[in-house]
């Protein structure tokens, strides 16, 4: 290498030494940006063709390294739907412009970022602090079935009334119930005989009213819920049962129970009347269902106070009745649920680890509003940086893949930057003194080029 050949080579020096202190400078300026992900400076040496024993140490070349792999902290905002990434991936998104009514018009082409400090905007749709639109899976909230994908928004629509179809049960019986009368339903009522003693009832019996209090004294409570019908009414579902029958053998009889409920509660001075619901729940010597078979039965055309629910399963599933001693004679109710509610309108919104934004409403419940859109790269350092901290598929990065596959997403809060400011000032040093000794080599050539003239002069 001559005199001209170190020149040259300073000045590489001088441009890749610019270009760290440019990368730098940037992930400084971004320590407080949400999402960022710092660009770190790689340097490569340029070797001319030589033999070995003439190899010089050449000139040098910078290039940036990415470091979307790496995570930076998360930190708590306090607004429910900000989000961050625990692990692997990206959130999809799109950027819009808009038409004169101010209607955002998507681009249709996906990004992928980190920053995740989404926010509601005013026409009910998630966009971030730098202008990008959540996209993901829309939800009917009825059903949880997808109705499309694309940018989310999120309608501030009443969430219709959904009827009571099932009732989740699961309770023991005492084998020796303690009623108020002292005895068990094992007869007639003066009204007639309310009990179905095996099987089901092609028509259940009902306990007329001038037989309710007997009745009462007669079984003991099975817990009470509130049900809702189609247009959304509450009905409140009493329960009792009534152990009807006692096992014997030489009569070849189980203990058998009938499940009554309120279909006319009681109002002043009028006593309510109860409904069989229609069939012998039988138990054999350990305390096990044998009847009826299967998880579920059918309460036929329950209707309370004159508001029908239809048919409602009794969903009591593997060994949820059983028929056990109990001290207190009383029915031990486990599980007691429905599956219906009331109109709503929508109070808030929360985002689930598995990505769904769940919305709730005045109503108690919570539904999934939609998936949160999340993409996965086998190289995602090979992403390329566009603005807004937002990032494009490149073909070195390969295709995405959609899906958490392990990564969390973390609601209320957001990825802070990934800069080390600490560590970004100690490559601040070095690359200053680098720079320096590169313009010292400049001026060191610059003046043996001097003296070359001198010797020709």
């Amino acid at each position: 290498m001559d005199v001209f050949s170190a020149l040259q080579t300073s000045v590489s020096g001088l441009k890749a030494q610019a270009f760290s202190l440019e990368n730098i400078s940037g992930n400084i300026a971004n320590s407080q940006t949400v999402g960022y992900k710092r660009i770190d400076t790689d340097f490569v040496d340029m070797l001319a063709e030589q033999p070995a024993k003439q190899q010089t140490a050449g000139s040098v070349a910078a290039f940036s390294q990415l470091t979307n792999s790496l995570q930076g902290s998360v930190a708590s905002t306090g607004v429910p739907t900000n989000m961050a990434l625990s692990g692997d991936g990206f959130f999809t998104v799109q950027t819009a412009g808009s038409n004169g009514g101010g209607t955002p018009v998507f681009s249709g082409t996906n990004l992928y970022t980190r920053r995740g400090d989404f926010s509601v905007d005013r026409d009910g749709y998630l966009v971030n602090g730098a202008g990008a639109y959540l996209t993901g899976q829309s939800l009917d909230p009825a059903t949880g079935q997808s109705t499309g994908t694309g940018p989310i928004k999120v309608s501030d629509a009443t969430l219709p009334a959904k009827p009571t179809t099932g009732i989740s049960y699961a309770a023991n019986l005492p084998s020796n119930p303690t009623t108020a009368s002292g005895s068990a339903l094992l007869g007639t009522l003066p009204g007639g005989d309310p009990r179905v003693l095996t099987g089901t009832a092609t028509t259940p019996p009902t306990v007329v009213a001038s037989d309710s209090a007997t009745f009462v004294n007669s079984s003991v409570a099975g817990g009470e819920l509130t049900a809702y019908s189609g247009t959304g009414t509450p009905v409140s579902v009493q329960l009792r049962w009534a152990k009807v029958a006692n096992a014997d053998a030489t009569a070849g009889t189980s203990d058998t129970w009938n499940l009554y409920y309120a279909n006319q509660t009681a109002t002043g001075t009028a006593s309510g009347t109860w409904q069989n619901a229609g069939t012998a729940f039988t138990f054999n010597g350990s305390g096990q269902l044998t009847a009826p078979t299967g998880t579920s039965l059918s309460i036929p055309n329950l209707t309370v106070n004159g508001t029908n629910l239809g048919a409602v399963a009794l969903n009591f599933g593997t060994g949820g009745l059983t028929q056990y001693g109990s001290a207190s004679g009383q029915v031990t109710t486990n599980t007691l649920q429905q599956n219906g509610y009331s109109a709503g309108t929508l109070n808030s919104l929360s985002v689930t680890s598995d990505g769904k934004l769940t919305g709730t409403y005045s109503n108690g419940n919570s539904v999934a509003l939609a998936q949160v859109g999340v993409a996965r790269f086998n190289a995602p350092n090979a992403l390329k940086a566009v603005s807004g901290g937002n990032y494009a598929q490149t073909a070195e990065s390969g295709e995405p893949l959609t899906g958490l596959s392990g990564t969390t997403i973390v609601g209320g809060n957001v990825e802070q930057s990934n800069t080390d400011t600490a560590g970004e000032f100690s490559k601040l040093i070095v690359t200053q003194q680098a720079y320096s000794a590169n313009t010292r080599v400049m001026s060191t050539a610059q003046q043996m080029m001097s003296d070359l003239i001198n010797v020709i002069r």
